[in-house]
């Protein structure tokens, strides 16, 4: 039997369950509000979940709950789904989209935490306390054995410069450490702002002392680290990961552990979760392991716990969605007749980000259309494109897009254009960048059949799926020819092939949709190809 407190006035106007261990502190922005009546029950049974879910506003879990599409089902008033933490895995996203039950996470209350886990292994590494400790209870006293480096002086690597590692670079350079940053989005206003150099990725496998990973789970980040990469540092270097298991290539790490290519390596983080008793990792050489503690401090959950009860609060009380992973900011009869133009427009931010190819300061909207009041719920929908590769698509959505923009220092802007002859709904998005501005339009055509129809000054007529390969290339005889039979040769399939030419002879752009993701080998094959100038891809879903 589950112990249970109440709190709050029982005919308050908001009813909130909480059936999981969150501490009353973390809830206080609920529990000293009269409009809600918050029942905390953190051994609920089954019967009792299912019971309180029937007759609830709100429910805020974190990882240990199961919310269910058939505990959804008994949900009459349920509008809110608060996880105290990031990710939602333990919740049925889908089923509460389609009841309309906005699921709200918290994704910065760990960024200390992280960012401290990640310094506390990497002075770990440097000094082997580890290895020491282990000596040290096996009876020995071999002080010559664990001689370690200080990290005045040393250079630390940074991939990645969001929350947490913008938290890791302030503690570096506290510690004196020259910090260096590849992040292909960071903008140079913001390194010199966080005294961070900016460096190519290849730049910094060569001069960083330590690396630090703080990276989402992309296409593109997946196997970031693997055996070219690890070949590139210094056998001096030590490799830290507390982003995502899978940006790590484990079996080229151990071997590069084992022959002594790099001098050791920190992960919390594992491909797979938990770590199997017999994987590699376990024996591999200079390696410190965590079981994924990133957020496990009595600090950052009572952070998460304040962060999700406040939004909560504003969901119930102001209907602001800023942190739901899937409510849109509209709804009903609106939302229905926008949504072929907000994936349209999604899908137009993403392959705008892709052929920018550089830190983004702005992005623009114009939209030439019969819609009534679009352009903010297009712009959102344009900013998640854009980000999805930047802060990871699992991070963004339509509702938190504009916010998380703003917090990179991207301007998000819309203007309305006038009606056009041509195209009853179009759509264009501009991406600003320190080397200049890409455009990407779109339109709608018959019952919403969505085309790219403009790449810069090229006209095109795609359809936005898939992956979208776009080539700049010089107009002369075969070269469609020779990239398909390149293409071919790797085993990818060529779905459409539309090119565009502004002059006969001049350059051309070619805007190729292809089956699944070109590997980078792939793409560096096209560029390699004598008529090729750029090779740039999008995988637009």
């Amino acid at each position: 039997m589950s112990q249970e407190v109440r709190s709050g006035n029982a005919h308050a106007q908001f009813r909130v369950f909480v059936p999981d261990a969150v501490s009353p502190s973390g809830l206080a922005p609920l529990l000293g509000d009269p409009r809600f009546h918050v029942e905390m029950a953190p051994r609920a049974s089954a019967e009792q979940l299912a019971r309180a879910v029937d007759d609830c506003d709100a429910l805020i879990v974190r990882s240990t709950v199961r919310v269910t599409r058939e505990l959804l089902g008994r949900a009459r008033r349920l509008r809110v789904i608060g996880r105290a933490g990031v990710g939602v895995d333990n919740i049925d996203v889908k089923a509460a989209t389609e009841r309309g039950i906005a699921v709200l996470n918290a994704p910065a209350g760990n960024t200390v935490s992280a960012a401290e886990l990640s310094f506390a292994l990497m002075l770990a590494i440097a000094r082997k306390v580890p290895a020491a400790d282990r000596s040290i209870r096996e009876g020995e006293w071999a002080r010559s054995r664990f001689a370690g480096m200080e990290l005045l002086g040393k250079t630390l690597g940074l991939v990645g410069l969001g929350r947490i590692g913008t938290e890791v670079a302030r503690r570096g350079r506290a510690f004196g450490m020259r910090v260096i940053a590849y992040d292909p989005y960071l903008a140079a206003d913001r390194a010199e702002a966080l005294g961070v150099e900016r460096a190519s990725f290849e730049d910094l496998l060569a001069a960083a002392d330590f690396i630090s990973l703080h990276v989402p789970l992309t296409e593109a980040t997946r196997g970031l680290i693997g055996e070219a990469e690890l070949g590139r540092m210094r056998a001096t270097a030590f490799l830290i990961n507390t982003s995502r298991g899978g940006v790590v290539d484990e079996p080229a790490l151990v071997r590069a552990l084992e022959a002594g290519r790099i001098a050791g390596a920190a992960l919390d983080v594992f491909a797979t979760e938990p770590l199997a008793t017999d994987s590699p990792l376990r024996a591999a050489p200079n390696l410190v392991l965590t079981p994924h503690l990133g957020a496990s401090t009595a600090e950052a959950q009572e952070s998460v716990a304040i962060e999700i009860a406040e939004a909560v609060r504003a969901a119930l009380l102001e209907g602001d969605l800023s942190r739901a992973v899937n409510a849109p900011a509209i709804g009903g009869e609106a939302l229905r007749r926008l949504r072929p133009l907000l994936e349209l427009a999604r899908r137009l931010g993403r392959l705008g980000c892709a052929l920018a190819g550089g830190p983004v300061h702005a992005v623009e909207i114009g939209y030439a259309g019969a819609a009534p009041e679009p352009l903010r719920p297009l712009s959102a929908s344009a900013a998640e494109g854009l980000l999805a590769d930047i802060v990871g698509a699992e991070e963004v959505n339509f509702v938190n897009a504009l916010y998380l923009a703003e917090a990179r220092g991207i301007r998000v802007g819309w203007a309305q254009l006038p009606r056009r002859s041509d195209y009853a709904e179009y759509l264009e998005v501009r991406v600003d960048t320190e080397g200049g501005s890409t455009r990407v339009c779109g339109a709608l055509l018959g019952e919403g059949h969505p085309r790219v129809v403009r790449i810069d000054d090229y006209h095109v007529d795609v359809v936005p799926e898939g992956t979208l390969v776009v080539l700049r290339n010089r107009d002369v005889p075969g070269v469609i020819g020779r990239v398909g039979t390149l293409l071919g040769s790797l085993g990818i399939n060529i779905a459409e092939y539309h090119q565009a030419r502004l002059s006969a002879g001049g350059e051309a752009l070619a805007a190729v949709s292809v089956d699944g993701i070109l590997p980078p080998d792939a793409l560096n094959a096209l560029r390699a190809l004598p008529e090729i100038f750029d090779a740039r891809q999008a995988a637009l879903g």
